[in-house]
Parts: structure tokens; sequence; C-alpha cells
């Protein structure tokens, strides 16, 4: 067929023979001179890239955002102005599961979201949770450690995990969300997304707002019961990506409605809580949600690997009338996000298709492994800052107001004074009967073989949330003990 394309080298030279190995005779040796094998040998080596250290299983897909309501008084962002509409990437995940896990484990999901606007990358890092384990990141590193496997036993270790949360009452509120109902999703379109930190807002006058994002599922919420999760990963480890592959591809593209949480910048020295805590939520009788847009997911990858394995997602990446805040896990991520994506992809990561703006791009950053896309300045003796060659300057007009906050950053910088209770004993109390048992069941099957002080350690916990929720837990994992023996005599 005239349409035929001829196999080349890397380099672009036609091959001739891909089916035998280049040898001295018919039986052999092999040629070191066979380039061909060795090139093909050589790059199959080199297939794999570390995996992210957490959110490590992933699937994506591309969308737009489109901006229906006016917020244009908060932030003079672009993309976030009436009738906007900005293309996107969007990779959900799951937090402590590797590239082989199953997706259909009971784990905080990541909500991650590229959004290509003509004032550069916006990248919004959330999960699909408005909370987080920890309110330091200085806890983080420790955190992760216990959702990986132990060192020695080369296994994931429930008293670990259950260890570092009876010891970190600051977890109570993402423990009770992950444990309940929704800690296990069927698919990624069937869960929210948020923001998760405070970041900011800013408009022309040099006014700043604090800022959470939502993304409410339009597809409504549907969840797996642990015994559910078990029937469909025995048929498919891969069962998001089927999900929201296939649903993309029959034109069943998921939507979810947009909304922020807006608060004056002064209030923050007003709330009873840390409004910059990771572990707090906005009560939205004091915040109420302002409904902006819709996400809408369209169009998957042409590639898995280059465009979902390699997506780079960073809080650093941000645009004028965006900006971020004293959350101090916020403020660790934008150092440690782009820090892991250098040394994951390279230095010059952002130089990728998938992560490269769609705007135009000036800087003066040099040299270092695959620099593919040269010197781009105007001039070639522009290549520092500043110059007399017509090379990219600064643009005042883009920076950022100064904050205005007082003693807001002092005021809860230890965990003692911190109430880790209210909040989750409010999410406990909106719970009905049947929830609250599968709760109760979650942590009990999450606890098993877990020693007894550590569990009454956690228990005591529950109990300060709730007296019925400490019960609860108790009861259920004094049942599972009484089962397990029984389940063991049956086996033998």
């Amino acid at each position: 067929m005239s349409d035929d394309k001829t196999m080349t080298t890397s380099a672009g030279a036609p091959i001739a023979d891909n089916q035998n190995s280049m040898t001295a005779g018919p039986r052999g040796p092999v040629l070191m001179q066979d380039y061909q094998l060795i090139e093909k040998l050589a790059h199959q080596n080199r297939e794999r890239i570390p995996e992210r250290v957490v959110h490590a299983k992933g699937w994506g897909a591309y969308g737009t955002l489109r901006i229906t309501g006016d917020i244009s008084k908060y932030t003079r962002a672009k993309a976030l102005q009436p009738g906007a509409e900005t293309p996107l990437i969007l990779r959900f995940s799951t937090v402590a599961g590797e590239l082989g896990a199953a997706d259909a484990e009971r784990d905080v999901r990541g909500f991650a979201i590229k959004f290509y606007t003509e004032e550069g990358n916006w990248d919004l890092v959330g999960n699909n949770t408005p909370v987080f384990f920890v309110r330091d990141p200085l806890k983080f590193p420790d955190f992760i450690h216990t959702q990986k496997r132990h060192p020695r036993t080369n296994l994931r270790s429930a008293t670990a995990m259950w260890d570092f949360w009876s010891l970190s009452p600051e977890s109570l509120h993402q423990v009770t969300i992950l444990m309940s109902d929704r800690g296990l999703p069927v698919a990624p379109m069937f869960m929210n997304g948020y923001g998760s930190h405070t970041y900011s807002f800013w408009n022309d006058s040099g006014e700043r707002y604090w800022v959470k994002f939502h993304f409410k599922t339009r597809q409504g919420h549907k969840v797996y019961t642990n015994e559910e999760a078990e029937q469909v990963i025995g048929r498919t480890r891969e069962s998001y990506q089927e999900e929201l592959f296939g649903a993309i591809e029959r034109g069943e593209y998921p939507q979810w409605t947009v909304q922020v949480q807006i608060m004056p910048e002064t209030d923050a020295e007003k709330t009873p809580y840390n409004p910059f805590d990771l572990t707090k939520v906005w009560p939205h009788g004091d915040y109420p949600p302002i409904e902006i847009g819709v996400l809408e997911l369209n169009r998957n990858p042409d590639n898995y690997f280059a465009e979902i394995e390699q997506v780079a997602m960073s809080p650093s990446n941000i645009v004028p009338g965006i900006g971020h805040s004293p959350d101090k896990m916020l403020q660790a991520r934008v150092f440690s996000y782009a820090d892991a994506h250098r040394y994951r992809l390279g230095t010059h990561y952002e130089a990728l298709p998938v992560n490269a703006p769609k705007c135009p791009v000036h800087h003066y950053h040099k040299d270092g492994q695959m620099n593919f896309f040269g010197h781009k300045s105007t001039s070639a003796d522009a290549y520092y800052e500043p110059n007399s060659f017509g090379g990219p300057k600064e643009d005042p007009s883009v920076k950022e107001p100064p904050l205005k906050i007082s003693g807001v950053a002092d005021r809860y910088n230890h965990r003692e004074g911190n109430d880790d209770f209210s909040q989750p004993r409010a999410l406990f109390n909106l719970f009905d009967e049947g929830q609250k048992r599968r709760l109760f069941a979650n942590i009990a099957a999450a606890m098993g073989g877990v020693p007894d002080e550590i569990v009454e350690r956690q228990c005591k916990l529950f109990d300060q949330v709730h007296p019925e929720y400490g019960a609860g837990v108790r009861a259920a994992v004094a049942a599972g003990k009484q089962e397990r023996p029984a389940a063991i005599s049956a086996a033998e």
C-alpha cells in the first residue's frame, strides 16, 4: 500500500530485517556490530522510570474547565473569568498503592489538575477528601512510611499505620472519612475532588481572599463495601482504568460542578479554627460554596506513559490572580512536588509535551540533561538577566499584593491547643446507623493483627470524638477476633 511506513532506527535509518539478529554464521554467535539489536535491548532496559513515591497508580484524561459564574471581583485570573474555557488534564490516583496495586482498594484518591491557561499552567493538586492526615509537613515523610512496606517483612503494616494514627490526633478527621462509605469509590467519576489546601485569590485592586476549591461529581456518589471490592479485585485489578477509559470512549463524558469557598483576608484572624490547617474544613454555613463552572473530561490520552505517567503537577504552578497561603503543608509541597518531578523526569520536565504550557515561554534556564528546546530568547546574546540585548524581562504588573494578616501563622503552629475532635464529631453525627456500623466494621477489618495497646490507644481518641465511636469500634474488633478462630478451625 502507498501509505506503508518503513521502520527505522531512532536516528531515522531504514531497517532491513527486524526478525533476525545479525550473526557470524547460521548458528551464531551474535555480532556486536548488530547496532539494531543493541539499540532495542538498550531502550528496553530504560523503559521504566522511578514510580512516584506516593500516588503511583493513576488514571487520567483531558477535558475542559468552563466558567459560568462571575467571581471577577475576587480574582484577575483569566481562566476564572465569566465565559472562559480552559483545556486541562486530570490525573486521579491512589495514595499508598504501588504501580501494580489494585484500583479498588480503600485509600485516599488523588485529584490533580493541570490547567493550560493563556497566562501559563495552573496546577491544582488535591484529593477526593477536603482534609488530610497531618497538618505539618515535618510529619509527612513519616506518615508515608507507614503506608508503604515494612523494611524487614516487605509487607504493608497495619500496626505501623494505626500506631502512627493513634499518636497523631489530627488524623482523626481523615481517618473517619477514609473508613466511611466514601473511602472506596467505585470509579473516578463517582467521587468529589477538592483542592484541600487553602489557596488565595487576588484582584486588580490588590485585595486578597482565601479560597477553597470543590469539584462535586455530577454522576452521583457510588461506593463499594470491602466485600464488594474484594469481588471486583478478584475479577480485575484495573477497574478504574476500565471505567474511566471506557466511559470517555463511549462518549459518556464525566462532569463535576466547580465551587469555591471564599474568605476575606482578615477573617483568618477571627475564626475559632486555623483556616490554613489541612486537617480542617471551613463550615459551609460560614463560607457558603459558590458555583462557578463545570469541569468535563472528554478525551482519552493517546499514550498512557507519555501523557499520564509523565504528567507532572505542582502547586508551585500558579498564575496571576491565584496565590498560596500560610498553609504549612502547601508551603512544603510547593517545593517537594516540583523537586520530585525533577528527580523522576529530569531537569526540563516541564518542556515535555504533556507538561508544556500552551502560551509562549521565555526563561533563562540553561543546559542540563535533555535540554531539547534550546535557547529561545530573542537574541543569542541574551542568555542572562538583566541584559541589553532584548531578552525577556520581568513584569511588575503581575506582582502579588503583600499578606496583611498578623499572628495567624503562630496561632496554631503546634499540635497543642488544636481541637482535633469537633470536626470529626460533626461528621460522625451526620452518619446514620448503617453508615456507623460499616465505619466500625471497616476500622476493625483494618486493625487485624494490630497489638491491643495500639488499638485501645486509637479507641480512646475515638471516645473523644464521640463515646459511641469508640464503643462501636471496640465491639467490632472484639467480634472480629471471635470470628477469626472459627474461620481458622473451619479451614483446618
